[in-house]
């Protein structure tokens, strides 16, 4: 594409796009500005890079329109926008090439059972299994050694990689994507202690259902509820290596990071973020666009919306930022008090 292209390209998607040097110069690939070459393009989302503007090679630049950039082009044009980041992402859905999952059409290999129904421009990989009375939309993509076990849905143009494991009746939206290794639909942790010490498995008799836009990274793990369903809203959008437990619900456009814990009857809002490592104890709630800090621990309900959660046991984060200064003080404060300890006692004597 050419900068001009570019240039109206993303004029079509943003309200403010401003072109500052060449528009002819030819953009063959995208690029990190540190190692940006000569035909690529690249972006400045944080103040951090502006360092770069002067020694990266990238030809085009898409900056804020705060940025000056002047000085810089005689060896460099710029998109000016609103919002940087996203502009780059919707360049990069442009030179994405797309991948094979598998081939087209479906694998001699491929197990199809009883009254399944595949919609037109199906593709199922090789060694792929798919259990009784499962319904595939049109233009989805199964990859191989994936299992879906009976009773399956999966909604239009959705795209499974290999090695995924759906359990019975998991329902699954339009334009899903799961990665390889998980596994959605399978038993809660649920378990009866008896008196004996031991204990009686309570059977997880529910569903999993994936809402629409939903993704969903490598080796994450979605339990079917004890009754009911596990749903996970639409645009949800889950890391790898994610724990949810059954009869969860989490709200449309909410993002987990990798290694996040939710037991077992949570409800999260819509808009949440919970990052990395942060864990979350069962039947608690979290209101809308509450933000959860890595490794928080999160043991009761909060429900204004828009809080930003952090520490063990997670609170508020300016009361949590005030007791961790509190703590970095208590050296200082033992000693004072030591000191005064000791005044008292020779004024005693």
């Amino acid at each position: 594409m050419t900068i001009l292209e570019i240039f109206n390209y993303l004029g079509q998607l943003f309200n403010s796009v401003e072109l500052k040097g060449n528009g002819e110069c030819q953009i063959s690939a995208p690029a990190k500005i540190e190692t940006a070459r000569r035909g690529e393009v690249t972006f400045v989302a944080n103040e951090k890079y502006l360092k770069f503007l002067s020694s990266t090679e990238a030809s085009l630049i898409i900056v804020h329109h705060s940025v000056t950039v002047d000085e810089f082009l005689h060896k460099s044009s710029f998109l000016k926008v609103n919002d940087p980041y996203s502009a780059f992402v919707f360049l990069l859905q442009k030179f994405a090439k797309p991948r094979t999952i598998a081939p087209k059409g479906i694998a001699p290999t491929a197990s199809i059972g009883q009254g399944v129904t595949i919609g037109e421009g199906v593709s199922i990989g090789a060694s792929a299994v798919i259990g009784d009375q499962c319904s595939i939309g049109r233009n989805c993509v199964i990859g191989s050694h994936t299992v879906l076990l009976h009773d399956v849905i999966v909604g239009d143009d959705t795209t499974i990689f290999p090695s995924v494991t759906c359990y019975d009746g998991t329902v699954i939206g339009k334009r899903v994507v799961i990665h390889s290794g998980s596994v959605i639909g399978a038993d809660g942790f649920g378990f009866a202690p008896q008196k004996d010490g031991s204990y009686v498995k309570i059977p997880q008799m529910g569903i999993v259902e994936i809402g629409d836009d939903v993704e969903i990274g490598a080796n994450s793990t979605i339990d079917r509820a004890t009754m009911g369903s596990t749903i996970i809203g639409n645009g949800v959008k889950i890391d790898n290596l994610v724990q949810i437990a059954h009869n969860c619900s989490i709200g449309d456009h909410t993002v987990i990071a990798s290694q996040a814990g939710i037991s077992g009857s949570v409800t999260i809002g819509r808009n949440c973020v919970i990052a990395g490592q942060a864990g979350l104890a069962g039947h608690l709630e979290l209101a809308d666009r509450t933000q959860v800090a890595a490794q928080a621990g999160v043991s009761k309900s909060f429900m204004q919306p828009g809080m930003a959660l952090r520490g063990y046991p997670a609170q508020p984060m300016r009361d949590q930022l005030k007791h961790e200064a509190m703590l970095r003080n208590l050296g200082t404060m033992k000693e004072k008090l030591d000191r005064l300890e000791a005044e008292m006692k020779t004024l005693k004597m």
